[in-house]
């Protein structure tokens, strides 16, 4: 059979695989528009935007119903926890916005490191991507400098990375937080799939000098090691490492970074899942001049940053108050304290709401036996935990 006839055979089915996909878009456009209106009622019932229990229920039934259309448990789940997902961060970014009505304007001029193409770019889309108003990208060379744009107002929001399940805490951004007035007010996690890019059909054999972040570098260190006669240039950004291999138009060298980001800069992947860690992600934190009102129907996180008294078991004294109040500390970070040796200040990420009792008497409690604490920012969590369903496997046999 000629090249030209299993064409013929293929396209009228993928024209109904595409008309198929089209039906499929407008059915899950559908499907948001409705959990908005949920959102809605949610905020006049003041009722918790997850329900777990309601989750499951749905997830069994999906999963009943799937199985008679010869679907199995396993798909059927991973589909709707995406979908489920995406409901649930719309419905909090909706009550978000209606508790911080000052917060939302017609244009978001947001800083970041780097330019299009870069990861925290890429971080900025995904996060304003939910939220009213047009978005002004604002590309900053330093973490400095995008800390000053929204100091100075020239820019609304900062989004800066904070931590990377491969290379760890971003010191640099914990200590221009030790310095700033602004608040934090938002946070998500973005996943980080390094790819080696180039802007030639070359082979990796022929590479001899990669560009990229120092952290990317940190993050690929296996990779590296493989290589021989490899010259490594660090960049401010992983835009900026995209833009000189652009630039260079070389056989003989390439990037570092996304494979969707390359392509902005007309590069192209010739190897992928460069990090240590398959299972690479960064979070990123969003930053304004003006703290944000979290509603209590809303799951919150609180970053403080605070300094013990110098006596033994200061900072076990300091932890053992969020215990007593029940609270759950997700991230403790200790950074040095400028111009005094020997000193440090502890940076402490914890799951609750500064409006809430419990959070209330912890902070009360911690000022009393700390010399300095601040509260950096109350802010919505964006880490959705999947509703698991322990019965799948057995609905799947039933």
């Amino acid at each position: 059979m000629s090249m030209t006839d299993t064409q013929d055979l293929l396209a009228p089915i993928r024209e109904q695989i595409t008309e198929v996909d089209n039906q499929l878009l407008t059915l899950l456009a559908q499907r948001r528009g409705l959990t908005n209106q949920v959102a809605e009622a949610k905020i006049k019932m003041d009722k918790q935007v997850r329900d777990q229990q309601r989750e499951e229920q749905l997830l069994v039934k999906l999963i009943k119903a799937g199985q008679a259309f010869g679907l199995d448990a396993h798909y059927v789940t991973q589909l709707f926890h995406v979908i489920i997902e995406d409901s649930v961060l719309n419905q909090q970014a909706l009550l978000a916005e209606r508790a911080n009505p000052e917060h939302s304007q017609p244009l978001n001029r947001v800083a970041f490191l780097g330019n299009k193409g870069s990861y925290s770019y890429l971080a900025t889309q995904k996060y304003f991507s939910r939220r009213a108003g047009e978005l002004l990208e604002i590309g900053c060379q330093s973490f400095n400098e995008i800390i000053h744009k929204v100091e100075s107002n020239q820019a609304d929001y900062a989004v800066l990375p904070i931590e990377n399940t491969s290379s760890g805490s971003i010191n640099e951004v914990y200590d221009q937080l030790q310095h700033t007035s602004l608040s934090v007010i938002g946070e998500l996690t973005h996943p980080i799939k390094h790819s080696l890019l180039v802007a030639t059909d070359t082979e990796i054999s022929k590479i001899k000098t990669l560009y990229a972040h120092p952290q990317v570098f940190a993050q690929c260190s296996h990779f590296l090691a493989e290589l021989s006669n490899i010259e490594v240039k660090t960049c401010d950004s992983t835009s900026a490492a995209m833009m000189r291999v652009n630039e260079l138009k070389s056989d003989s060298c390439a990037a570092i970074g996304s494979e969707a980001g390359g392509n902005l800069y007309g590069l192209h992947a010739i190897k992928s899942n460069l990090a240590n860690q398959k299972e690479n992600h960064s979070r990123f934190i969003v930053v304004a001049r003006k703290a944000v009102k979290v509603p209590l129907q809303v799951p919150a996180k609180t970053t403080l940053v605070m300094s013990t008294v110098q006596k033994p078991g200061a900072l076990v004294e300091a932890l053992l108050v969020l215990r007593d109040n029940n609270i759950n500390m997700t991230k403790l970070e200790s950074r040095p304290i400028t111009g005094n040796p020997w000193e440090e200040m502890f940076y402490l990420d914890v799951e609750g709401n500064v409006q809430d009792g419990p959070m209330q008497q912890a902070l009360d409690e911690l000022k009393a036996i700390t010399r300095y604490l601040k509260v950096l920012g109350c802010y919505p969590t964006e880490e959705i935990t999947p509703t698991k369903v322990a019965a799948a496997s057995a609905l799947q046999d039933s």
